[in-house]
């Protein structure tokens, strides 16, 4: 079967390499390089405890808040209020209590099995090494700050997380860079990251090709459709390439895409924002998440990254690079002897449902097309799960985990 898969991110990429695994062929089209937009500048965590939806219970208190400040962690500019006020109003109702449960447990399903689907992929490319399993530290100012989180840490552990309390005295052992600005952790010792989420995309992508697969740097504007079966897709310069199934997994404008194929989907892009601190002289051994700012830190190859912020501003509005200052000044305030002589900013899209959960499975009416995209902020931890899940759709196979929950049609109506 010749499937196209458009998409050249994390989740494209894990998709046609679990594709190719079942024999098919594979042909990319995507106008960027791999490995590039989110794929690039995410903080590179490999999380199964990365189970909590964004929205979370009391979040509608902090409204006023996020339209009051323009720098905080989550913010909404004002020109583009009227747009997504829909889709907020949305997000809020699935931050309710019931629905947070709902939404942790199809998460936990997802990214539970995350090493178990990245492992081939990564020992057939020979990019094991840009991956490594040292555990994440979530760390809080005190005991007392930490109980302001107490319930969705307790969620996570109901739902089978392994979470271990680490007092001061061995936080600092474990990480002696963090002395004197956090009192308490919890460590997630299953969890992972990248050194270098770009290059392991590449890396994927070059056996995709070494393997048989085709690359097209070009946009999808439409598909050729026969009865309820997609033929062909028609790219931004004319052309057609003829296929037997297409797979969308195009991030913040995959909705473009369905809307073509009667599948009318509320993506919105949450603009990420981090820092890479590439004079970076700590010696961090763990990802170190802190809570009370909601800042994911992660050595990598470049350097130190800093990132965690979130801005509704819509595809087009420019960088508003304050943001990314502003995660450089919580950087230097949690590392007060960190050399911040070299850095770069990144913007990015991520792809995001008022739910905080993906879209993966077949198009509704359409029988060779399937989605998997909105990742948000876990896109690197669910893209191997995803691309998984995705070849065994294609392949007429029963989902090795529930995506009920996940379904493209749950947004109907």
């Amino acid at each position: 079967m010749k499937v196209v898969v458009i998409g050249n991110g994390i989740i494209g990429v894990c998709t046609a390499a679990w594709l190719q695994r079942d024999g098919h062929e594979v042909i990319f089209v995507d106008p960027l390089p791999p490995g590039e937009a989110c794929s690039f500048g995410n903080a590179g965590s490999l999380s199964p405890s990365a189970c909590l939806p964004v929205g979370m219970p009391g979040m509608w208190k902090k409204v006023p808040g996020w339209l009051r400040d323009p720098l905080g962690p989550l913010t909404v500019r004002w020109g583009y209020l009227p747009k997504v006020l829909p889709w907020l109003l949305r997000f809020l109702h699935h931050s309710q209590p019931a629905e947070v449960r709902r939404i942790a447990t199809a998460l936990r399903g997802l990214l539970e099995p995350i090493f178990e689907c990245y492992e081939p992929l990564l020992q057939h490319a020979n990019v094991e090494s840009l991956v490594r399993r040292t555990g994440c530290l979530y760390v809080y100012s005190g005991p007392e700050a930490a109980k302001q989180w107490q319930w969705g840490m307790d969620l996570r552990r109901s739902l089978g997380v392994e979470l271990r309390d680490v007092g001061q005295e061995e936080l600092e052992t474990l990480e002696p860079d963090l002395k004197g600005r956090f009192r308490f952790g919890i460590l997630a010792p299953e969890n992972g990251s990248t050194l270098d989420p770009s290059a392991l995309v590449k890396g994927l992508h070059a056996q995709c090709e070494r393997d048989g697969a085709r690359s097209v740097r070009r946009r999808v504007v439409a598909f050729e459709c026969n009865n309820q079966s997609v033929s062909g897709v028609t790219l931004d310069d004319g052309e057609t390439l003829e296929c037997d199934g297409v797979v969308i997994a195009g991030g913040a404008w995959s909705a473009y895409l369905t809307r073509q194929l009667g599948l009318r989907i509320p993506l919105e892009t949450q603009r990420g924002y981090h820092v890479t601190v590439e004079s970076n002289n700590l010696a961090l051994k763990h990802t170190v998440m802190a809570v009370e700012h909601n800042l994911m830190v992660n050595p990598m190859a470049q350097g130190l990254r800093l990132a965690g912020s979130v801005e509704f501003a819509g595809l087009e509005a420019p960088p508003d690079y304050r943001r990314a200052d502003v995660l450089l000044q919580h950087g230097k305030a949690m590392f007060p002897h960190l050399d911040t002589s070299a850095t770069t900013r990144w913007m990015g899209h991520r792809p995001c449902l008022p739910d905080s959960l993906p879209v993966i499975g077949r198009v509704p009416k359409i029988e060779n097309a399937w989605c998997a995209f909105g990742h948000g902020h876990v896109g690197m931890c669910g893209g191997a799960s995803t691309g998984r899940e995705v070849a065994r759709l294609v392949a007429g196979k029963a989902s090795e985990i529930d995506l009920k929950p996940f379904a493209p049609e749950r947004f109907a109506g």
